[in-house]
């Protein structure tokens, strides 16, 4: 990913929490010599100094066939905004879309009920308690039969970070009393996503206050 240095986000754990955040990935590998996607939700935890994705996949979807042959890009997105120039100080000034993301390079290792029930069922276990708590004792209460027939029909996978990049676009490279006017502009917009960026603006313009 493109990222010049005023937008560079490096500190890992602020990563991950915005990963943890918008953890409804897009998933991208090689298969047959073309980028092939699927739209993902991942769970996402740390062990030691390597962050680790989590999730599955249809067995229908090929996507799962890359695995382990190559790298995959894990694209996690969160809120964005156009950015006007006729908030900036300066009349010569051009367009520009404001944005975070974080971008996950490992390489996924397969799991299916062939190789191993105990770690197809970590893997479950893992999505739904991050995503549906209260739906853990309704999966326990299920058919042997009807759960089999489930686990039979996706492919988990485990990716271990290998390379993890952050993009924070926030008008960092514009004065303060751009990015400040910026921030309270995209803060008043009723669309909850370009809101968020002006929150993230705010936050990132506070943060750098209570260094200086």
């Amino acid at each position: 990913m493109y990222i010049p240095e005023a937008f560079h986000e490096d500190n890992v754990e602020k990563l991950l929490e915005f990963m943890r955040v918008h953890s409804f990935a897009t998933l991208v590998s090689v298969l047959d010599g073309s980028p092939f996607a699927s739209h993902v939700p991942l769970v996402i935890r740390r062990e030691g100094a390597h962050p680790i994705l989590t999730g599955h996949l249809a067995k229908a979807n090929s996507q799962w066939k890359a695995f382990g042959s190559g790298e995959s890009l894990a694209i996690f997105s969160g809120p964005h905004a156009y950015v006007s120039p006729t908030l900036y100080e300066k009349r010569e000034s051009v367009p520009t879309w404001n944005y975070i993301a974080v971008h996950a390079y490992g390489i996924p290792r397969v799991v299916t009920l062939a190789d191993s029930r105990p770690a197809v069922e970590k893997v479950l276990q893992a999505v739904i308690e991050s995503y549906d708590p209260s739906y853990v004792s309704q999966w326990g209460e299920l058919s042997e039969k009807y759960r089999e027939g489930m686990m039979h029909g996706i492919v988990g996978f485990e990716m271990i970070v290998t390379r993890l990049e952050g993009k924070y676009k926030l008008s960092q490279n514009r004065s303060r009393a751009d990015q400040d006017n910026v921030a309270q502009s995209l803060l008043r917009n009723t669309d909850p996503t370009i809101a968020g960026i002006g929150e993230a603006m705010k936050e990132n313009l506070d943060s750098v206050k209570d260094r200086a």
